[in-house]
């Protein structure tokens, strides 16, 4: 079945003049068309070193993702924001359902896709990940040789936190069986009903106990601040039982042998810092973070940049998880910008 893809500009963002913009779609391996934003500058002479974005987790590309590749667009790349696999104006069924493996093959097809457009130098190409699409990112690149730089920008190991909990607070036997079984359980009723049945968006109205994070979810996702029709935050979330398939894989078993440079940025406030930090260790070889996730989680790298080799992390003081999505005091894109146009002219 054809994609129906928006005409008008349904963004949650303002329209640039500085860019010119036109829907997309291209399938991946499993037959999936994924529909995408293609943005390039209003001046362009010759090809562009190009950017695929995704992200965030459970969002759409009207959302972080497209104003990422909007403004990077505006500094002389040209990007594409794709809908992930089941979500969005993407193809494929069952709806919100999601998986590492399908997450990291999105990736890989919008490479196929830019690796063959004209506009596009398919020698200087990166990716981009938002929250838990930084993640996939960096997983992506543990496979991806086509591609020359990745950044993970608020990420989550979504792969993680579906095995272990927020903070690693189920990371027990017997917590981890307790959520096997209330999926299981779950593809039992979905299996009766014929239908497959959502966890629920972000909170609404959210508890005025609730952590701040949630609080911050919520000023983002259900309001007109970033509130999309389309997007499974601001509405009814993943199905229940797609959670079996994070908690069933581990991404980053080979992230250590991520051979490109690599930025991760963070905010120096995010309760998810411990993400970013625990994946830096991972790809350098440090053990910083040891595997321990105190609550709250206040970090165990400085502000700013720290640099291993071509890896850097970089940890934007007093910015929240949901500043990286949209704040752009916060958005470090001059230092975005700067590494991307030295990865990929190296």
């Amino acid at each position: 079945m054809a994609l129906q893809l928006t005409n008008e500009w349904d963004k949650v963002f303002e329209k640039s003049d500085k860019v010119n913009h036109r829907k997309v779609s291209f399938k991946n391996h499993f037959g999936i068309e994924i529909a995408a934003d293609l943005y390039e500058p209003k001046e362009r002479n010759s090809k562009l070193p190009a950017i695929a974005i995704s992200g965030p987790y459970g969002a759409v590309k009207e959302q972080s993702s497209g104003l990422y590749a909007q403004t990077l667009a505006e500094r002389g790349f040209l990007t594409l924001a794709f809908d992930p696999s089941f979500t969005g104006e993407s193809g494929g069924e069952t709806r919100y359902m999601t998986s590492p493996d399908l997450n990291v093959e999105d990736y890989q097809a919008a490479i196929d896709y830019l690796s063959n457009l004209d506009e596009a130098d398919a020698d200087k190409l990166a990716i981009i990940g938002i929250c838990g699409w930084g993640g996939m990112a960096l997983q992506a690149a543990c496979l991806e040789t086509r591609i020359k730089a990745v950044i993970a920008s608020t990420m989550y190991d979504m792969t993680r936190v579906a095995g272990n909990g927020y903070f690693d607070a189920d990371n027990n036997r017997e917590a981890r069986k307790n959520a096997r079984t209330t999926i299981n359980n779950q593809r039992t009723e979905d299996y009766k009903n014929g239908e497959y049945k959502l966890a629920g968006g972000v909170v609404d109205p959210v508890p005025e106990t609730a952590p701040q994070f949630l609080k911050d979810y919520h000023a983002y996702y259900k309001t007109p601040r970033g509130y999309h029709k389309r997007s499974l935050n601001s509405n009814g979330g993943w199905t229940i039982q797609t959670n079996g398939s994070l908690a069933n894989t581990r991404i980053l078993t080979y992230a250590n042998e991520i051979d490109m440079p690599v930025l991760i940025i963070h905010g120096e406030k995010a309760h998810s810092r411990y993400n970013s930090e625990a994946s830096f260790d991972k790809i350098t070889g440090e053990t910083k973070t040891n595997g321990v996730t105190p609550e709250p989680y206040t970090g165990v790298y400085p502000l700013g940049s720290t640099k291993i080799g071509n890896k850097e992390l970089y940890i934007v003081e007093g910015a929240s998880h949901v500043d990286l999505y949209d704040n752009l005091d916060k958005i470090p894109f001059d230092k975005i910008e700067s590494f991307l146009k030295e990865s990929l002219e190296a």
